[in-house]
Parts: C-alpha cells; sequence; structure tokens
C-alpha cells in the first residue's frame, strides 16, 4: 500500500517526496530536534543530509518495504513541509514503529498530536493492525506529552543511544481497542 494523504482540521499529511528535501534540511538540521533523536541521525547534519535521508525513504518504498512517510503541511500554509512522521506498522523491533519531528518554531501548538492522531486511525483503520510500539529518549517531555495525548500507554524502558547522550528510551503500546475507545465521541 502507498503512502496514503491524510487530513485534520489544520493539517495535510502527504506522502514524502523529492521536492521536500529542501524544507527539511531548513528546519531538521537543528540541535533542538536532533538532540532527542537516535544516534542513527548523523550530526552535525551533513549538507545533503535531507536529499540523502528522502532518497533512501524512496528507494525503501519502491523496493516494498512496508514503510509509511509523511510530511506536515499547514493547510492554510505555503506547501512547505514543516516535519515528517514515519510509521513502520509490521517492524519487529524494541525500537517503536513510529518516529516523528516537527520544525522548532511549530512547537507547543497541539499539532503533532493532530497529526498523530490522523496515522493512528490510519493504522487501526484501513491496516487494521491491533497494536504497535512507539518509544522516545526519556527525556523528551513534549514526545511523551503526545504520546499520552493519542492514548498510548507506557511498558517500560529501552536502551537507545540518543544524540543527548542518553541511552534510556521510554517505550509505549498504541493498541487498537484504547484508540477506538478513546475516539468514540
Amino acid at each position: 500500500m502507498l503512502t496514503p494523504a491524510l487530513q485534520t482540521a489544520r493539517l495535510i499529511l502527504r506522502p514524502l517526496g523529492l521536492v521536500d528535501a529542501p524544507a527539511i534540511q531548513r528546519h531538521f538540521d537543528n540541535w533542538h530536534i536532533i538532540r532527542n533523536l537516535s544516534v542513527a541521525v548523523p550530526w552535525p547534519y551533513p549538507a545533503d543530509g535531507a536529499e540523502s535521508f528522502v532518497r533512501l525513504q524512496l528507494d525503501r518504498i519502491a523496493a516494498g518495504e512496508e514503510i509509511y512517510q509523511w510530511v506536515l503541511v499547514l493547510r492554510d500554509g505555503d506547501g512547505e513541509a514543516i516535519g515528517n512522521i514515519h510509521f513502520r506498522p509490521r517492524m519487529q523491533s524494541s525500537k517503536g514503529h513510529r518516529g516523528f519531528w516537527l520544525a522548532e518554531p511549530y512547537w507547543n501548538r497541539g499539532l503533532m498530536s493532530e497529526a498523530i492522531a490522523a496515522v493512528n486511525d490510519f493504522a487501526f483503520g484501513p491496516l487494521g493492525l491491533d497494536q504497535f510500539d512507539v518509544c522516545n529518549v526519556a527525556t523528551n517531555a513534549a514526545s511523551r506529552r503526545v504520546k499520552q495525548k493519542t492514548g498510548a500507554e507506557f511498558v517500560g524502558f529501552v536502551e537507545l543511544p540518543h544524540h543527548n547522550g542518553e541511552t534510556r528510551s521510554e517505550k509505549w503500546v498504541v493498541r487498537r481497542e484504547t484508540w477506538l475507545r478513546r475516539s468514540q465521541p
């Protein structure tokens, strides 16, 4: 299944494309974002980091890997990518299935919680998943809050090195039954 476009009240989540590389490079090359990410992400971020990232993801998708890659775009904006969500629904790993980042000027507006709600609807609707795992570095309070607001349940800790020097990550599970119960009026 190709990455579908999703919409929320304020956002369009559209499939990642090469056209997004310049905006990703501009927003993502930011220590305040990268410090909370796994050391798998290069730092200092290379000048061609976003283009390399996008090409790699598009190659994986073209090769049939089950990965969904969305960029977040403001509905009333200029179409520029302001964030990214990746989702690997059937990945067998203790490191989680979904990751995200949002450009710093858009923090603390509830945008990521709104976007994650749309991804959860996709995971438990069209994909028919029963549950999936997500993680965040233990000191990332904003990421923790997104998980709490979108129905994730804390299950423990895993070890994963991050750029900020931490190795302890919180592990959460997002369950279909919990999500569907929360999303009912």
